[in-house]
């Protein structure tokens, strides 16, 4: 059994700027580290690992700098990892690094599973999973909170709908995204650093694909246009109200017109 998982390098900060012109972030000099909902993804299908004696791989799409977290799932005990790194890649929408991610797959191999985080800290569209399945034409199961068995051919999980929880059984190849909290990931090991340190990442470009037409990848193949985008506000920038409890309500009454939520 092979499985894969799909992870990104996120800023680990909210002090980010924003390209004025593209609407993008601008990530270079920012510290990085992988998207947290990824972290749920990784542990399941090393736990699914561990269980079935499958091979791991993870993948990412972004600049070389995200083989920082290709060798931070290596220290968690994924066997194999790739970079999807080409400046025609950059600017991206979620169709784009959907389409883009599914050729990477399609690159380094066939797996029976991919495992996908719920949505991205950087991004919260939570659509990449599912149109990453759509292209490679596999069925897919989302909001997956429970892995109840893994059989020979098909998997068996517990998803969360709105109103009900449901159980669901798909057959390979297949692709799931799992919700925060599925499992509690592990923490990286020294030792398999050590071990893994030296391990060869493999990249591959817009030329290592099937499809090589430019018109499918990064801002040229993003049907969708930024209108506006911006910075969240610092966690640092608060407002201190002073003055008696009554004083304090008032400002807050009047603050809460100003933003017609009364």
């Amino acid at each position: 059994m092979e499985i894969l998982t799909c992870i990104k390098q996120v800023p680990g900060t909210s002090e980010v700027e924003v390209d004025e012109v593209t609407g993008v972030l601008k990530r270079d000099g920012i510290d990085s580290k992988m998207n947290p909902y990824d972290l749920y993804a990784l542990e399941t299908a090393l736990r699914i690992k561990q269980e079935k004696g499958a091979t791991l791989k993870v993948i990412t799409m972004g600049p070389p700098q995200a083989k920082q977290i290709i060798e931070e799932s290596f220290m968690m005990g994924v066997d194999e990892g790739a970079i999807l790194s080409d400046r025609k890649f950059a600017g991206a929408d979620v169709l784009a690094t959907s389409y883009t991610i599914s050729q990477g797959i399609k690159k380094t191999g066939n797996p029976d599973l991919i495992i996908c985080g719920k949505q991205t800290t950087d991004g919260d569209t939570a659509q990449v999973g599912p149109e990453i399945a759509e292209f490679l034409n596999i069925p897919h199961v989302t909001n997956v909170t429970k892995i109840v068995e893994v059989k020979e051919k098909s998997i068996v999980v517990e998803v969360d709908m709105p109103n009900t929880l449901e159980v669901c059984e798909i057959e390979f190849p297949c692709l799931m995204t799992v919700e925060k909290g599925i499992f509690q990931p592990r923490l990286p090991s020294f030792k398999l650093g050590l071990k893994t340190k030296n391990k060869e990442i493999p990249m591959y470009s817009l030329n290592d694909f099937e499809d090589k037409d430019e018109k499918n990848y990064g801002l040229n193949g993003s049907p969708t246009q930024v209108l506006r985008i911006f910075p969240p506000t610092s966690n640092n920038e608060k407002e201190v109200l002073k003055g008696s409890a009554e004083e304090v309500a008032d400002i807050l009454v009047e603050k809460m017109k100003e933003l017609k939520l009364i």
